[in-house]
């Protein structure tokens, strides 16, 4: 706070350079000295005034409309002649308002504070960018398969039309979010936001504030000031509409009419708002189903189906398997810290037989455990013995994945507590032993786990 003080005393006092801030509806919210003399005003005069009364041709408005700094250009009052510059102010991802200097074409010694100025915006700007980019390529899509390659294929095409509406379909884990990404980075959008909105995870009553954004006092509970949203946060680059098969009729009317005028208003707000924004939606249930059951709108469906991509689902394209486990073992290592690196023939003969209802995002579950299960047995190739907990019975998938690495490692622990105390006839200062650990410790975890030795041996049969 002290920082933020001296900041704004220094900007208030000095003679190098004008400068104003504006807040998002183009209110002035600071305005230093020298920009008042040069105005022939009084502070109380322009605080808290509309800009736009102030100077009427200033570029300010135009950045908070745009998200866009204008930079370097020729700005005139009252016969003074000045290079000016405004920056977008960003929060959180929230534009907030904008800065505007200008310089005295005379005062060539203000060009450092100028510069130290622009470089801590530019740090704003960059962690804003970082937030809302795109973390995928076409390269990161696995994949050799006759089907994959034929919708990488599209994609591609679909990235160098950076306009067109793109709906990707799949199942739950096949990568539609991977496909999403990609697109956006092979285009001429790839340096401007990649903005994902899950509208299965927001409730209806706030995916209309979280899209469109809102104003000040336009429900109970609005933000002071309002808030930006994602389409205006996206302008110039890609929003990611996933799960759109969730969104509510309300909302699916809402965003055609989006798609068909390229603008919206915000809550509370009367005033449109255009961006230039592709919009990649994708969904894993049936949306031509859902029309004939009249749970989606058919024209917002042809709106959207402009390009369409079905990407295959991993049972369709099984001959991929070992490119994915290789991907995926590098991957999971790194995350873990693990040394196992290759899958035994027994192992991939396995899950070559299994049905992957979850798909690769599945399948990334069963590495990461059989990396566990064979980590903790001193093993750095995983075996059929580290898949026991595939259950492999024609065309029915038997196995239901542990949602955390938490889970995954108690889950073998108890196994290991089990075996070891059969072995040694429930012995448990020698279990201690053979385990190196405390035996108290020892002891809290046969509590914990219930490892009674009636409870053990048939724990141990179980397995079998």
């Amino acid at each position: 706070m002290l920082e933020s003080e001296v900041v704004k005393d220094f900007l208030f006092e000095t003679n190098a350079m004008c400068a104003h801030i504006i807040d998002q509806n183009g209110i002035v919210k600071f305005i230093n000295k020298t920009y008042l003399e040069i105005l022939g005003k009084k502070e109380e005069e322009v605080i808290d005034h509309p800009i736009g009364d102030i100077t009427p041709e200033t570029r300010s408005l135009s950045v908070i409309k745009t998200g866009k700094a204008v930079i370097g250009y020729n700005w005139t009052v009252n016969n003074y002649n000045m290079i000016a510059s405004s920056i977008p102010l960003i929060q959180k991802g929230k534009l907030k308002g904008c800065f505007s200097y200008s310089v005295f074409m005379d005062i060539w010694d203000a060009k450092n504070i100028v510069d130290n100025l622009t470089q801590q915006l530019n740090m704003y700007r960059d962690e804003v960018h970082s937030v809302y980019s795109s973390r995928y390529s076409f390269d990161d899509i696995i994949g050799q398969a006759a089907n994959i390659i034929d919708m990488k294929s599209l994609a591609h095409k679909a990235a160098l039309h950076p306009s067109i509406t793109v709906l990707i379909n799949g199942e739950s884990g096949t990568g539609k979010e991977l496909f999403a990404h990609a697109i956006h980075s092979a285009s001429c959008r790839k340096k401007m936001p990649f903005i994902r909105v899950n509208c299965a995870a927001i409730p209806e009553n706030l995916l209309e504030a979280e899209l469109f954004g809102y104003e000040e006092g336009s429900f109970t509970g609005a933000r002071k000031g309002g808030s930006t949203g994602k389409f205006e946060l996206a302008h110039g680059g890609t929003i990611f509409l996933d799960e759109i098969g969730e969104m509510s009729p309300t909302m699916q009317r809402k965003l055609l009419v989006f798609l068909q005028e390229r603008e919206f208003e915000r809550l509370g707000s009367h005033r449109p708002v255009r961006v230039n924004v592709r919009v990649i939606a994708a969904t894993n249930k049936d949306l031509a189903e859902m029309i004939r059951q009249q749970k989606f709108r058919e024209d917002l469906y042809y709106r959207l189906n402009v390009l369409s991509l079905k990407i295959p689902p991993l049972r369709e394209r099984i001959a991929d398997l070992p490119l994915l486990v290789k991907h995926l073992l590098l991957e999971i290592n790194k995350d873990l810290k693990t040394k196992v690196s290759e899958m035994s023939v027994g192992a991939m003969d396995l899950i070559s037989q299994y049905h992957w209802p979850g798909n690769v995002r599945e399948l990334q579950n069963v590495l990461q455990r059989g990396i566990i299960l064979a980590d903790l047995d001193g093993c750095r190739i995983i075996t059929r013995e580290h898949l026991y907990f595939m259950k492999i019975d024609s065309e029915k998938p038997g196995f239901v994945s542990t949602n955390t690495l938490k889970e995954l490692v108690r889950d073998y622990e108890k196994q290991i507590l089990t075996k070891v105390l059969k072995e040694t006839n429930y012995n448990k200062t020698k279990t201690a032993e053979i385990l190196d650990m405390d035996l108290s410790w020892l002891y809290k975890k046969i509590k914990r786990y219930g490892l009674t030795s009636e409870n053990t041996i048939t724990s141990i049969k179980e397995n079998v």
